[in-house]
């Protein structure tokens, strides 16, 4: 005699042929007792994650580096992570116009200029390069346009790349106007060159911008040392600004922020951009 069931267990369509009709049918169309039973998902496979010729994890969507750099927590790399922070803001791109102005109100002929006149000049190119940008971008991550302020995911850069391509030519048209020398001019220029480049590239490759920034300080320091009029000490503040710029890149790449590519690619834009403006 055959044992009844369906009193106590209701029909399953798993056993049916059509089981994988039932799979396709949406909730709502099933009924009191289609409710109780199994839902099988369909889930898209994980895809790993990306990692880059540093060894750091990427996220491919917005090409941030993930804050787990993979280093152990000791001692030793701590505190070289807090001195590669140190580097990068002290170093950050916005800085360069300020720093390359002071350069040239000390070490070239600029020298002699009345020093309430290298104030107001430094002060002026410091709202214009430095204040403004950051003001704009820090309303950007309050509007949440972008989510880090410090610019390290590459489709977070556009707006503000083109922020300091019209700060730094405004500048330099501002100090045309002033009758500053032409190759000063031209330096301020050549940093919106290389940000106009730097932008470009950006579309398909996160190029560093910390490395154009100090090699352009570097071609600048080249170019004081060609006029005929510098100070005696301007050798030794360049050795000082290549160490410089070679610390920045090796601290860009440790933080997995760069490839080493991508470091060199910056200085490359930055040391070109410079040399080719300002010695015309």
């Amino acid at each position: 005699m055959k044992l009844d069931k369906t009193s106590y267990y209701p029909k399953s369509n798993l056993d049916d042929d059509d089981s994988e009709e039932w799979l396709e049918q949406k909730p709502s169309e099933l009924s009191d007792v289609d409710n109780s039973r199994i839902v099988v998902e369909k889930r898209e496979p994980i895809e790993p994650d990306v990692i880059n010729n540093s060894g750091s994890k990427q996220d491919d969507d917005n090409s941030q580096f993930l804050e787990d750099d993979g280093l152990p927590d000791t001692p030793f790399n701590n505190f070289i992570n807090g001195v590669c922070t140190v580097l990068s803001w002290a170093l950050v791109p916005l800085l360069m116009p300020l720093y390359g102005m002071l350069i040239a109100f000390n070490y070239s002929i600029l020298n002699y200029m009345p020093a309430s006149s290298k104030w107001v000049f430094s002060i002026i190119v410091f709202g214009f390069t430095v204040v403004i940008p950051m003001l704009l971008i820090v309303i950007m991550k309050r509007l949440g346009i972008i989510h880090d302020i410090g610019l390290n995911g590459r489709k977070e850069r556009l707006i503000p790349y083109l922020i300091t391509i019209i700060s730094m030519g405004g500048t330099a048209v501002f100090m045309w106007h002033k009758g500053a020398p032409v190759w000063m001019n031209m330096f301020l220029a050549a940093g919106a060159l290389a940000g106009f480049v730097n932008m470009l590239i950006n579309f398909k490759w996160k190029i560093s911008a910390h490395a154009a920034g100090i090699a352009g300080i570097v071609a600048l320091i080249i170019r004081i040392l060609s006029m005929e009029y510098h100070r005696p000490d301007t050798n030794t503040l360049l050795l000082v600004a290549i160490f410089l710029a070679g610390l920045l890149g090796s601290a860009r790449i440790w933080q997995g922020r760069h490839t080493m590519w991508q470091v060199l690619a910056g200085y490359v834009v930055g040391f070109t951009s410079v040399i080719l403006l300002t010695l015309t």
